[in-house]
C-alpha cells in the first residue's frame, strides 16, 4: 500500500528510457510510483522490430523489476503494473489494479508507446493494420486509464496529467522513413494521443487538474543505443532521459507549472532554460 502522506505518480513504459527516467524524478521528488511496461524481468525476449523488413527479437536493457529497485532506494515504494498498451483487457486490468492496491494516483504520466512495423517504414510498406496498434496504445489506452483514475484526481482536488507527445505529430518528416524521417504509423500514433492534454485542461482545470504534452526531442535511450550501433553509428547529441524526467518533476512539484497547463512543452530547451540539468551538448 501506498504510504498516505505521499503523492503517487503513475508512469507507463517505464522500463527503461524516458519513463524510467521520470520514475525516478519523480520518486526523487517523494512520490510513490507505480510504473507500468511489458517487460517485467531482465532479459525477456520479445519482437521488437520497428520495420517490416527485419525481425529483432534481442533482449532490450530495463526492466520493471530493475525499475523499481532502484525508485526503492530513494526511500519511497514502488508498485509493477504489466500492460502491454495494444491489449485493452491488460490496460483495464492494470487500471483496476491501481485503485485496487493503492486507491488511485495524483499524476499519470503516458509515456509508452507501440514499436513495431510502421514506426520506421515507408507509407506503401505499412501494413494497414499496423495503424490499429499505434491507434489502440497512443490514443485509447491513455484514454482507458485516465478515465479510470481521473475520478478519483479530481475528488481529491486535482493533479496532473502529462503526455509524452512527439514532433512526428505535428511536422512534416525532413526525409523518408528510415533516412531520417519516420513512418506515418507512428505519426498516426502519436498525432492520435496528443488531444488528451487539452481537452482535460479545457475541461478539468477549473477543478485542480494541470495537463501538459511534453515533446522530448531525440533522447539518447537504450533503444536508440542500440539502434546507433546496429548501423555502425554512435549517439552524440541526443539528450540524457535524465533531462526529459527533470522537465516531468519541474511540471508536477513546481507551483509556477500551474500556468503552462494545456500547454506542449519543448522539453530540451525547456530544461536548459530553467537551468534544471546539466548541458549535455
Amino acid at each position: 500500500m501506498a504510504e498516505a502522506s505521499r503523492p503517487v505518480a503513475f508512469v507507463t513504459g517505464a522500463s527503461r528510457g524516458i519513463g524510467k527516467a521520470i520514475a525516478l524524478a519523480l520518486a526523487d521528488a517523494g512520490h510513490d510510483v507505480v510504473i507500468s511496461a511489458r517487460t517485467v524481468t531482465p532479459g525477456e525476449q520479445r519482437e521488437n522490430s520497428l520495420t517490416i523488413h527485419k525481425s529483432d527479437t534481442r533482449p532490450l536493457p530495463g526492466s520493471l523489476q530493475e525499475t523499481a529497485e532502484e525508485i526503492e532506494t530513494r526511500g519511497v515504494q514502488c508498485l509493477m503494473v504489466p500492460l502491454d498498451l495494444t491489449d485493452r483487457a491488460t490496460v483495464g486490468a492494470a487500471a483496476q489494479k491501481i485503485l485496487d492496491e493503492w486507491g488511485g494516483v495524483d499524476v499519470i504520466v503516458h509515456n509508452g508507446r507501440f514499436l513495431g512495423p510502421g514506426l520506421m517504414d515507408v507509407f506503401m510498406d505499412i501494413p494497414v493494420d499496423a495503424y490499429e496498434k499505434f491507434f489502440e496504445a497512443h490514443a485509447i489506452a491513455p484514454i482507458v486509464l485516465t478515465r479510470a483514475l481521473l475520478p478519483g484526481m479530481i475528488e481529491r482536488g486535482g493533479g496532473v496529467v502529462i503526455t509524452i507527445t512527439s514532433s512526428s505529430a505535428f511536422n512534416t518528416p525532413p526525409a523518408p522513413a528510415g533516412q531520417g524521417g519516420w513512418g506515418l504509423g507512428y505519426a498516426v500514433g502519436k498525432a492520435s494521443g496528443h488531444p488528451l492534454v487539452g481537452t482535460l485542461h479545457a475541461e478539468y482545470f477549473a477543478k485542480g487538474l494541470r495537463a501538459f504534452n511534453v515533446q522530448p526531442g531525440f533522447v539518447a535511450t537504450e533503444r536508440n543505443h542500440l539502434v546507433a550501433a546496429s548501423h555502425g553509428h554512435e549517439i552524440k547529441n541526443g539528450a540524457p532521459p535524465s533531462a526529459i524526467g527533470a522537465v516531468v518533476k519541474w511540471l508536477v512539484t513546481a507551483p509556477e507549472a500551474k500556468e503552462l497547463s494545456g500547454e506542449m512543452i519543448e522539453a530540451q530547451e525547456f530544461v536548459l532554460e530553467h537551468d534544471l540539468h546539466p548541458d549535455w551538448h
